[in-house]
């Protein structure tokens, strides 16, 4: 008997880095077939266009894309919030296609909880606003970083050992890595309170995390949804409550994936220029 649908009110998804060797493609259109959300949003670097190539779009990615895309011919409300790795679509933000709406940044009113701010969080990086050519360097060595993992697993999974995560522990021991995540983190905190929200929700640092950080004796909620490429995470928000799902944790090992067949996308395209038509003012 296959499994029913779990419904969210809100899914936060970033870093899925499309496009790219190290993305858990399949893992994550599993996961998406288990869910039911009434709205999504996509926080930055989806497809990274800083490393896309002809030469390496599998099938999964794209039926990630149409699945997402089929999120919102079917009437859920898709935000797309531009990250550094598809700044591109910077040039977009503001444009509205059907319920596919492209922008920033976000301020949602989450019912019972309070108001939430949602960006990618690239802002903060210094080498995105002074060294671009370091920060596209680093994204290079960091995919390379990601294949090797994957062969040192492999080997590892034969000898009977457990996965690891080269990069992980690289930014675990690494002061200066802990030290940019924490700062991080608190200036997002810091600006959130400032503003005068009740959560800060952001990507870019494949930091998975939900805690409270109080400066000057006011608090906020700090978020971060993660990524796609090693800790495979997602932020669910429903019945008032954020929760981190972590694919290898929380996914059930019994779900059984419904036989979906996905829209074509000329299908999921033509549905939304249809309701784009029809929410669009007459010129």
């Amino acid at each position: 008997m296959k499994a029913e649908k779990r419904k969210i009110d809100l899914l936060v998804l970033s870093d899925i880095h499309l496009g790219t060797y190290g993305c858990h493609a399949e893992e994550l259109l599993a996961y998406l077939k288990s869910i039911d959300p009434a709205r999504v949003v996509l926080n930055g670097d989806i497809i990274d266009m800083w490393q896309f190539s002809k030469r390496y779009w599998p099938q999964s990615h794209m039926q990630v894309v149409r699945k997402l895309m089929g999120f919102a011919a079917k009437g859920v409300p898709v935000h797309y919030l531009t990250g550094n790795h598809d700044e591109t679509m910077r040039k977009f933000a503001g444009m509205q296609l059907g319920n596919l709406m492209v922008d920033n940044k976000l301020v949602l009113e989450l019912p019972g909880a309070g108001k939430a701010w949602l960006f990618h969080g690239d802002v903060f990086d210094v080498t995105m606003q002074h060294a671009r050519w370091l920060a596209k360097l680093g994204g290079w060595s960091y995919d390379l970083l990601i294949l090797l993992n994957r062969g040192v697993n492999h080997i590892s999974a034969k000898m009977g050992r457990g996965k690891i995560s080269l990069s992980a522990k690289i930014k675990n021991s690494v002061k200066s890595a802990v030290k940019f995540i924490n700062n991080f983190e608190r200036t997002a905190a810091e600006l959130a309170i400032h503003q005068g929200y009740d959560f800060v929700v952001c990507g870019h640092i494949h930091q998975p995390e939900i805690r409270e950080i109080t400066l000057h004796d006011r608090s906020v909620t700090y978020l971060n949804s993660g990524d796609w490429i090693e800790n495979l995470t997602a932020l669910e928000f429903h019945a008032g409550q954020w929760r981190l799902f972590r694919y290898h944790q929380d996914m059930p090992a019994d779900f059984q994936e419904e036989d979906e067949q996905l829209p074509s996308t000329a299908r999921i395209f033509e549905e939304m220029a249809a309701s784009f038509a029809l929410t669009s003012p007459l010129v």
